[in-house]
C-alpha cells in the first residue's frame, strides 16, 4: 500500500509538473504567443519619464567628462554601433586596462529586475553612477564632478528642467542616465511581427528555431519571458570556471553554494549585434554558444541543473541560430547629443 500512494502521489506530482509547464503553439499571432510581448516600460514612481529628463540622460550618458580623464564616457562601453556594448570580449577600463568581465547591451535594462552579472545593482537607478565610481572604470572624483557640473551654466539649465527643486546630485543625475537608458528598447524584430500575427516574419527554418529553443534546446528555462530572460543566475560550466582563481559570479554577492560561479541571464534580444558571448567573452560566435550548450558545458563542478548535453544535429543548431538573429530589430541611428560648453 504504502509503494501504491507513492506512485500516485509521483504520477500526480508528475502530471502538475506538466500542467505548469507553458505550451505553446507555433503559428504566427497564437494566443500562447502572447507571453512573449513586451509590456509598458517600467519605472520606478519618484523618476517618471518626461522628455527634459530623457534629454539631460542623453547628454550625461554621451559626455567624457564625467569620467577621471575626460576620455571615457558612458557610451564608450556601451556603444550604439555595437549593439549597445563595445564588442570586445572583455570590457577596458581606466588607461584601456583590461577588465574581467563582458561589457552587457543596454538593450532593455528597463525591463531587468536586477543589474549587472552579478546582481550587485538593484536597478537602472541604482547602477548609473557605479562605473564613475569604479578605479578600475571611469575613475571620477565624484567630489569634482559635482563641483564641475554644478557650475556649469548648460548643465545647470538642464537639472532644472528635468528636476525643479531638487540639487545636482547623485541622486537626480542617476535618475536622468536611467530615464536615458529606458529609453534603448528592442521590440520590433521579426518575432515580435510574427508572434503578434505576421505570419511573413519568420522563415521556416527561424520557426523551427523557435521550437528548439522552447523544446529540445531547452533554452526557455532561462531565457524566458518577453525580454527572453529570467533575471537569474546560473553557473554555465564555461572553461573559465576551471581557472586556478576564477571569477565567482553571484556568489560574491550571495554567498550560497548555487550561486558559485553563476552569473545572470542576459536578454537574448539584439544578441546577434552584440558578441562575443558569456561574462568572460569567452564564445565569438552564436554557433559557439550553441556549440557550448550541446555538449552540456565545459567544466562540470556546481554546474546548473539545466545544463546538459543536447544531441543537436548541425540542422537543429542552424535552425536555432536563425531564430536567435529574428529577436533583433531594425537598427536605429543614434544622435551623438550636442554637450554643454564648459
Amino acid at each position: 500500500m504504502p509503494k501504491l500512494l507513492a506512485c500516485v502521489l509521483l504520477c500526480i506530482s508528475a502530471l502538475a509538473a506538466h500542467a505548469a509547464d507553458p505550451e505553446y503553439v507555433f503559428q504566427a499571432g497564437h494566443p500562447s504567443l502572447r507571453a512573449f510581448v513586451l509590456g509598458a516600460v517600467p519605472y520606478p514612481e519618484d523618476n517618471a519619464p518626461n522628455a527634459a529628463r530623457v534629454e539631460l540622460g542623453h547628454k550625461l550618458f554621451f559626455d567624457p567628462r564625467m569620467s577621471g580623464d575626460g576620455n571615457m564616457s558612458c557610451a564608450t562601453c556601451h556603444n550604439p554601433a555595437l549593439g549597445w556594448s563595445d564588442g570586445q570580449a572583455t570590457a577596458r577600463g581606466v588607461k584601456s586596462a583590461q577588465l574581467k568581465r563582458a561589457t552587457p547591451t543596454i538593450f532593455n535594462t528597463a525591463y531587468n529586475s536586477i543589474q549587472m552579472w552579478d546582481g550587485r545593482k538593484k536597478s537602472l537607478e541604482d547602477q548609473a553612477m557605479g562605473p564613475m565610481q569604479a578605479n578600475t572604470e571611469m575613475n571620477m572624483d565624484i567630489g569634482k564632478l559635482f563641483q564641475w557640473i554644478g557650475q556649469n551654466a548648460g548643465y545647470q539649465v538642464l537639472f532644472a528642467k528635468a528636476y525643479p527643486g531638487e540639487p545636482i546630485n547623485e541622486t537626480t543625475m542617476s535618475k536622468a542616465i536611467a530615464s536615458f537608458e529606458r529609453t534603448v528598447l528592442s521590440n520590433s524584430s521579426p518575432f515580435d511581427r510574427w508572434v503578434k500575427g505576421d505570419a511573413k516574419a519568420l522563415s521556416a527554418l527561424e520557426v523551427s528555431g523557435f521550437k528548439l529553443f522552447a523544446g529540445k534546446g531547452n533554452c526557455i528555462a532561462c531565457h524566458s519571458g518577453p525580454n527572453f530572460t529570467d533575471n537569474g543566475f546560473h553557473n554555465l560550466g564555461l572553461a573559465s570556471w576551471g581557472d586556478a582563481e576564477p571569477d565567482v559570479g553571484r556568489y560574491a554577492q550571495k554567498p550560497v553554494n548555487a550561486m558559485r560561479g553563476a552569473f545572470k541571464t542576459p536578454t537574448l534580444r539584439e544578441v546577434a549585434r552584440t558578441a562575443p558571448y558569456f561574462h568572460d567573452g569567452s564564445a565569438k560566435t552564436l554557433l559557439d554558444v550553441i556549440n557550448h550548450y550541446n555538449q552540456g558545458g565545459v567544466v562540470k563542478t556546481n554546474l546548473a541543473a539545466d545544463i546538459r548535453p543536447l544531441g543537436l544535429s548541425e540542422e537543429e543548431k542552424r535552425a536555432l541560430v536563425a531564430f536567435l538573429q529574428s529577436l533583433s530589430s531594425p537598427y536605429a541611428a543614434v544622435l551623438v547629443p550636442e554637450l554643454p560648453v564648459d
